[in-house]
């Protein structure tokens, strides 16, 4: 026999998607969206009220998990740390964004490999260091040939930096065996009758991996190109 799903509860997400585009604040956005849930699930405003304190409980010390590591990061930024690194790396004649962001891009996939997924972020990692090295690194390549760099150029170079951790992460920890990715499909696969081994899947994202890094490093490569023809002009 067939039941009926009760779809109510999912006014929740609209609740959650409106309170954030009109810019409302988030604990009240997400107490809102909870309470039109739990009432369109029927469910009582006490009941309501426990599951809020519950997991409220379970996840009070994930504030701390996330800021301690980001007021550390500020207080480096604060002493010095994107200025020491941009002297460091512009002191390497040879550097440029391009190349630069290409180490970072094969340290990044090949530690996410091997499950090493926190070695690397856009506020730990990306904000603090990769990106000031690679303006560094950009701006010393110009004026070896007697220009310099604009916002513009500057924007681009960050928003590549962030790419690059993006895809450094995302193409490397396919080939991790532990994944979550490749334990769901393997999940999914294993309900539906296919017995598939976890190592092979991951062998599997060893060619995607190794094309992505190419794809890539011909983008920054011709990242340092346009920079080239562009304070040349």
């Amino acid at each position: 026999m067939h039941t009926a799903v009760n779809l109510w509860p999912l006014l929740g997400i609209a609740v959650v998607v409106a309170g954030f585009l009109l810019r409302a604040h988030p604990v009240l956005v997400v107490v809102a969206a909870c309470g039109v849930t739990g009432a369109a699930a029927a469910m009582a405003p006490l009941q309501i009220l426990e599951t809020l304190g519950s997991a409220f409980v379970k996840t009070r010390n994930l504030p701390l998990i996330l800021l301690l590591p980001l007021a550390a990061i500020g207080l480096l930024e604060r002493f010095g740390l994107k200025e020491y690194a941009q002297t460091r790396i512009a002191r390497v004649r040879s550097a440029t964004a391009g190349r630069l962001l290409t180490v970072y891009l094969l340290a990044r996939e090949t530690a996410a490999a091997f499950g090493l997924t926190s070695l690397g972020g856009h506020p730990n990692m990306v904000r603090p260091l990769v990106a000031p090295m690679a303006e560094a690194a950009a701006e010393a390549a110009a004026q070896q040939r007697g220009g310099t760099l604009d916002e513009a150029q500057r924007l681009r170079i960050r928003a590549m930096s962030a790419a690059t951790d993006n895809v450094g992460l995302f193409f490397g920890e396919d080939i991790f065996v532990a994944f979550g990715a490749i334990v769901l499909m393997q999940t999914i696969l294993r309900a539906e009758g296919i017995e598939v081994d976890p190592l092979h899947m991951a062998l599997w994202g060893i060619p995607t991996a190794i094309t992505a890094f190419v794809v890539h490093a011909w983008n920054l490569r011709r990242l340092d190109a346009r920079l080239r023809r562009e304070v040349a002009r």
